[in-house]
């Protein structure tokens, strides 16, 4: 195990909304090195192009394919890094997410710009309506064999979940967190976000952005190396798996089954 504030975490609880802080003391009870000192490791990798552009290549690239975009990241390096072009098409959803992340270094992690990279990433996903905007429809994740994997936050709920959300986010902002905690609020904030699923479209790749995000904020401009986004790319069946091991509906999600998925990042590291 390692050291955290695990009396503080248990005093924190009391505050949150939608967060909760159950399942942290298994989580770091489960840690056997310092998340950090892993990512020092990486930071010091050297590399022929600007490092944070490369590793936010890397995470448009990944979270894209997630979503079964045809885009590899040779490709998009050589277009990005080496001025090799391809038809607009194959590169363009890409960019659009390389755009958000570069978007969320220079913003505040609130509700007003999680629309705003939404709008960003969304421009060849969705029609300009629908940019950003929360969607008042139900919504259903159709499996690839065209059975309902998960319904989502009824359509009247779905402002005030993520009221919920933003609100706990802020407290965590406030809130002094050791690394440990740091990783298992972003894989939670992931988690929820994508439980939820307030947009039409682009949910996968706005939660995963929303993780990174925080990880920014609170362990600064290096958690842009985290592989996230190649993790679950490479362990997709399980990152599908552990999301829909919760239960089926929104309503009577099972969260106590959610250890799992809160620890992919952390153990990717």
């Amino acid at each position: 195990m390692l050291q955290s504030s695990i009396f503080e975490v248990t005093i924190l609880n009391n505050k949150l909304n939608i967060l909760f802080t159950n399942l942290f003391n298994e989580f770091n009870s489960l840690l056997k090195e310092c998340p950090l000192s892993k990512l020092e490791k990486i930071n010091k990798q050297e590399l022929p192009v600007d490092y944070f552009k490369f590793y936010k290549s890397v995470s448009s690239v990944y979270s894209s394919k997630i979503e079964g975009e045809n885009i590899d990241f040779d490709s998009y390096y050589k277009y990005k890094f080496l001025n090799v072009s391809f038809k607009p098409n194959y590169t363009k959803k890409a960019d659009d997410l390389y755009n958000a992340y570069e978007f969320i270094e220079k913003t505040k992690l609130n509700l007003n710009n999680v629309k705003q990279a939404h709008t960003i990433l969304s421009a060849n996903l969705l029609p300009k309506n629908k940019q950003g905007f929360i969607r008042t429809n139900p919504m259903f994740v159709i499996n690839s064999e065209d059975l309902i994997d998960y319904v989502a936050t009824n359509p009247k709920n779905v402002k005030s979940e993520l009221s919920k959300l933003f609100k706990d986010i802020k407290i965590l902002q406030d809130q002094k967190l050791t690394t440990v905690e740091v990783f298992y609020f972003a894989s939670l904030i992931h988690l929820i976000f994508v439980k939820i699923h307030p947009f039409l479209d682009g949910n996968g790749r706005t939660a995963r952005l929303i993780e990174k995000w925080f990880l920014i904020e609170k362990l600064g401009k290096k958690a842009t190396s985290i592989p996230l986004e190649k993790n679950y790319f490479k362990y997709r069946n399980a990152y599908y798996n552990n999301l829909k091991k919760l239960g089926l509906e929104y309503e009577v999600l099972d969260y106590t089954k959610s250890l799992d998925f809160l620890l992919m990042t952390v153990k990717s590291l």
